[in-house]
């Protein structure tokens, strides 16, 4: 029997999350850009 730890899960969940903090971090930026977008046409139609 081997009493040595297995690594794999811990690489895996390290892994899930860098690409959901990626993910994350890519849609904040977008709702933030879409926001800002809006308040830049809003500015123009006055």
């Amino acid at each position: 029997m081997r009493e040595g730890l297995d690594h794999w899960e811990f690489v895996i969940a390290a892994y899930a999350v860098g690409v959901m903090g990626a993910l994350a971090m890519a849609a904040w930026s977008w709702l933030a850009m879409k926001r800002a977008e809006a308040r830049r046409d809003e500015v123009k139609r006055k």
